[in-house]
């Protein structure tokens, strides 16, 4: 839930020390200790400190657990700060700054950093979380403020407890953001499984140690094409300016299931070119090859079987604990386990897949990694 006014201007200047449990267990406990410590104040603690558990922000900073679902992770943040540092910008504007985790990443650049925000408690977190010396207005996103810079927004992207799969009905929508801002280039975020096909600059695919974190939307001036930025234990960077003539060839040595980032720009023959490898069918996200690419994971393939005849053909590998991947046929991964009753020691993998037409699964071993 949302901290008002009152209740960030009290813990601005109110540490908390009690150590809360924040798990559903100790839910009770919590909440009569915070009533104890912090009395009408209660409620606020337990959602500041359920956000910094997050881990999303410094551990002293002020948040609430909507802003903390909402707010970009640190070290993407960080790298579009970076990109948009290399591109020259001196001068960024973002209309929707909410806490300040993106003014936080731009700390390490050169480039002038306004936010701007309606919500005035979230503007006060703001100025609690970037200093007294950061540059805070208190703006609707559509409303001109600024006369130069680089627009950063990020739209709401849920309604109604449901995700928007519309650019034009973000929250505010696409088309309103670019009429306000004429002229000027912009830095969009937005969620990763939009329709991007209309637009002309740069969509740029985010994950962050596997998992997709946001696409970016970003204009023209500042980039075109697609790209993959992969974050792990350093940056990979994958762009639809790479080659991409893969084509589709028997299974080798290993599976590779691409990172979602790579998936959900539509790079996988752009990285399957660079790593050497091909595709088990030209129309399914599943790479092969005879090595796993560094600092990624796969599973070594022991046989290709029927869908139907895979119950049988598990038997005789001792198969207990499995992982199930599935994509491209109509398979309930926990239905599955269900049916194909386990009883063996051996950590396993199955991916079940199209292989032309034919449904087709591949018993492999466990995931290993490069």
């Amino acid at each position: 839930m949302a901290l008002d006014v009152d209740e960030v201007t009290y813990f601005s200047v109110h540490d908390i020390d009690v150590d809360f449990g924040l798990t559903r267990k100790s839910m009770l406990d919590d909440a009569r200790r915070a009533r104890a410590a912090y009395g009408d104040y209660g409620r606020a603690a337990l959602e500041i400190a359920t956000a910094r558990a997050s881990g999303k922000f410094p551990v002293h900073w002020l948040a609430d657990t909507d802003s903390a679902q909402q707010a970009t992770p640190h070290a993407v943040a960080v790298e579009r700060a970076r990109r948009l540092a290399d591109a020259g910008v001196d001068l960024v504007h973002d209309v929707t700054c909410s806490i300040g985790t993106e003014g936080e990443a731009f700390r390490f650049t050169d480039i002038g950093y306004l936010g701007s925000d309606l919500d005035p408690a979230r503007l006060l977190m703001a100025r609690h979380n970037l200093g007294p010396g950061a540059w805070l207005a208190r703006a609707d996103a559509l409303a001109s403020i600024s006369r130069r810079g680089v627009i950063l927004a990020d739209p709401a992207r849920r309604a109604g407890g449901r995700r928007i799969t519309d650019p034009a009905k973000l929250i505010p929508p696409l088309p309103d953001l670019l009429d306000a801002y004429p002229g000027r280039e912009m830095a969009v975020k937005c969620a990763p499984g939009l329709d991007f096909s209309g637009w002309e600059g740069l969509v740029s695919v985010t994950s962050v140690d596997g998992a997709v974190k946001e696409a970016c939307l970003y204009t023209p001036g500042l980039g075109t094409g697609r790209e993959a930025v992969v974050i792990g234990a350093g940056v990979d960077r994958i762009t639809s300016a790479m080659p991409d003539d893969v084509g589709a060839g028997e299974p080798g040595t290993f599976l590779i299931d691409p990172d979602g980032a790579i998936v959900r720009a539509g790079l996988v023959r752009h990285w399957a070119y660079r790593e050497h490898l091909w595709m088990l069918d030209e129309h399914i996200a599943y790479l092969t090859g005879d090595r796993i690419p560094a600092g990624c994971s796969g599973f070594e393939i022991l046989e290709q079987v029927p869908l139907k005849k895979l119950r049988a053909a598990l038997t005789p590998y001792d198969a207990g604990s499995l992982e199930i991947l599935v994509r491209g046929v109509d398979v309930d991964p926990d239905a599955l386990r269900k049916k194909l009753k386990l009883k063996g020691t051996r950590p396993m993998a199955v991916v079940c897949t199209r292989i032309g037409r034919a449904g087709v699964a591949l018993i492999c071993g466990p995931r290993q990694w490069a």
